[in-house]
């Protein structure tokens, strides 16, 4: 026979498990600290659409991946913004080599004519996260 209140416990913490971060679930596996990236992308002029809606089909199933934002510019008509949030630096230079992420490359490689600003962060939390 299974203890009333161990059973009342474990139910409400599956109840509630949906409701967990992936943040808030690795900081309780070792508080390690997480990777991020904020990096802006120039691409060709009239082709901005077409680069994100590359980018964001691209970023299926990447393990580590917390966080995966595609933002326009709202000055430059011709740029992106890519906010990131990993678990580990290592995972995001693991997904790189992701199927899905090498076609995305790809696939958006002739609308990139460079990169602006890119900035590696240690993010510490936040609404989404």
């Amino acid at each position: 026979m299974v203890d009333r209140r161990k059973f009342i416990v474990w139910l409400s913490a599956l109840s509630l498990s949906p409701f967990l971060s992936k943040a808030s679930y690795a900081k309780q596996q070792g508080n390690k600290p997480m990777y991020g990236l904020i990096g802006k992308m120039l691409c060709v002029e009239g082709k901005r659409d077409e680069l994100a809606s590359i980018l964001v089909k691209g970023i299926a199933g990447m393990p580590g991946c917390l966080s995966y934002i595609v933002a326009n510019d709202n000055i430059d008509p011709n740029a992106l913004w890519i906010t990131e949030v990993w678990l580990t630096q290592t995972d995001h230079k693991s997904s790189l080599a992701l199927p899905s992420v090498q076609e995305a490359i790809k696939q958006g490689r002739p609308f990139i004519t460079g990169f602006g600003e890119r900035f590696e962060t240690t993010p510490i939390g936040g609404q989404g996260l």
